[in-house]
């Protein structure tokens, strides 16, 4: 879903084996819908929080749970670490997305790198029931870490919104280098999976004020969406999503 707004559009990039950058990829509209969903899913209960480390201290970046809320490091049908009520369900529609941009990726990836409980090219069969969304002020950061948490090994995929930011893409074996650092604008997709599935990734860097003026965003949102492998009665259904809510 590229924009093509730009004079010079940026191009898709294999950023790893079976990772993949897809810039521009959600339009003006689909942002903003998305930004205006962010914020219903904020408000309490089982909103926003600070994640809080098992040293004591706290990730800068901001929370929120669709599905299943993570908390260090693991998951639960309620906020256990924060107001207790039971996360917010998994919408059809975000699911579909997901799926949606697993394809997209696809298409952009030759070797069709991708693996997991599903063949790469059945992004069908992956039902996303986590989506785990992060809001980051401009002093917000995000240090090297894989999503190691879920039992499935479907692809990740990582929606860009507001402010543009420094996006580190390492390797599976240690925080440092070698690394890539990428710029994510308001609207990229990121997926990855295969290879690069437990890859080290993080955020070193945002730029304030460079979001959209139409968004009516400061600061950045981004959205992952994941497939947890996990077998639990969910807030409604065993997966935990429901139908299409009206936005």
């Amino acid at each position: 879903m590229p924009t093509g707004d730009e004079l010079f559009p940026r191009g898709a990039s294999v950023i790893g084996p079976g990772a993949v950058h897809v810039p521009d990829w959600l339009g003006s509209a689909e942002q903003r819908r998305l930004v205006e969903a962010c914020r219903a899913w904020a408000r309490p209960p089982a909103g926003l929080r600070l994640v809080r480390t098992p040293g004591g201290g706290t990730m800068t970046a901001r929370q929120v749970g669709l599905g299943w809320h993570w908390f260090p490091y693991g998951y639960a049908r309620s906020a256990v670490d924060g107001d207790g009520a039971p996360v917010k369900p998994m919408p059809r529609w975000l699911a579909e997305l997901g799926r949606t941009a697993v394809g997209a990726a696809r298409a952009y990836d030759g070797e069709n790198t991708y693996s997991g409980e599903n063949t790469y090219g059945d992004e069908r069969a992956y039902d996303y029931d986590i989506a785990l969304i992060n809001f980051y002020d401009g002093d917000a950061r995000m240090g090297m870490h894989r999503d190691s948490d879920e039992k499935s090994g479907a692809p990740v995929v990582s929606l860009s919104l507001g402010d543009t930011c420094v996006f580190r893409f390492g390797n599976t074996e240690t925080r440092t280098k070698p690394y890539t650092d990428i710029e994510l604008r308001s609207g990229d997709l990121v997926v990855f999976g295969g290879a690069s599935r437990l890859a080290y990734h993080g955020v070193p860097r945002v730029h304030p004020g460079t979001a959209p003026p139409d968004l009516g965003l400061t600061g950045r949102l981004n959205i992952t969406l994941r497939v947890s492998g996990l077998a639990d009665e969910g807030p409604r259904g065993a997966s935990g999503v429901v139908e299409d809510e009206p936005q």
